[in-house]
This record gives structure tokens, sequence and C-alpha cells, in this order.
């Protein structure tokens, strides 16, 4: 069986992370999406809020689990017997930086490769900090994110 993981915080969600993830899921016969519990990063979701809402993003896609994951990526991928990793590229902007994961990666373990997807260009330019910000100055993300995300973001972003 052809496996592959998409790994990320997705913090929060985006249309974006969401056409990654259903390109992936049409290319293999199943995909992982692995949300990190990265305590090195400020999040606005906890690790169980980003969890649900993935899985209530992507439950329309039948060949794809939504799972935390913690430590290097390739040793995780590993140990569950995946041998592709994910990456999306938004923009030129991402390439630096993800070239640079992907052949650290690569040394790390010759065994992993890396595969990049663009979204569809309509979500090119949506990233999670750009989505936290315009909620937290009280944007509308409707055209941005999924509606349970949506949501999540009024209520957590609410004024005490």
């Amino acid at each position: 069986m052809s496996r592959a993981v998409y790994a990320g915080t997705f913090d929060p969600m985006t249309f974006g992370h969401l056409d990654v993830a259903a390109r992936a899921a049409h290319v293999f016969e199943h995909l992982t999406l692995a949300v990190a519990e990265d305590p090195r990063k400020t999040l606005l979701f906890s690790t169980a809020e980003r969890l649900e809402l993935a899985k209530s993003s992507l439950a329309h896609l039948e060949n794809v689990e939504v799972v935390p994951f913690g430590g290097l990526l390739v040793h995780w991928a590993r140990k569950r017997g995946i041998h592709t990793l994910i990456r999306g590229l938004r923009a030129f902007s991402d390439f630096e930086y993800e070239f640079q994961m992907a052949l650290t990666n690569r040394k790390l373990a010759p065994d992993i490769e890396t595969l990049f997807l663009m979204p569809n260009e309509d979500f090119s330019y949506v990233s999670s900090s750009m989505v936290r910000e315009i909620a937290a100055l009280g944007g509308n993300v409707d055209q941005f994110v999924p509606p349970a995300v949506a949501v999540a973001l009024k209520k957590k972003l609410a004024a005490p």
C-alpha cells in the first residue's frame, strides 16, 4: 500500500492545507495527516483542538487519518512504515526553507522521500499566521478556513 504523511501544526487548518491533503490523498492509497505537538511554538489551539478541527475538515476523505506526532518526523514516519513526506509549497518564499528541510531529512533518513505539492492558486497566499491575525483583529476568515475552523477561531478569540 502506498502511504504518505503530511505533517504540520495546522494552527489553524486552512483551505490551503485541505487542498494539499486532498491532492496527496488522490496520489496515495493512505495519507496520515500528522498534527505536531511542538512545545517550541506558541500555538492558538491545543493539540486536541487542532486534531478535532483537522478530523472534521478532512472527514470527506476516506483514506485520510489524523493523528498527533512528536519528535523528528522522519523517525516517526519510519516507525510506521511511511516512506514519503508531503510538504506544501505556497509560494517561492517557502522553497528555501522547505528545500533545506528536505535535504536535512534526506541526510537523517535516506530511505524517506519528500514530495512537494502546490495548493490551488486560490489558496497559495493563505497562511495560518495570516488567518490568526485577521481573526484576532475581528476580520472575516470564512474564505480562508473551513466553517468549523472559523467558528472555533471566533470562540477562541472572543473577548472574555
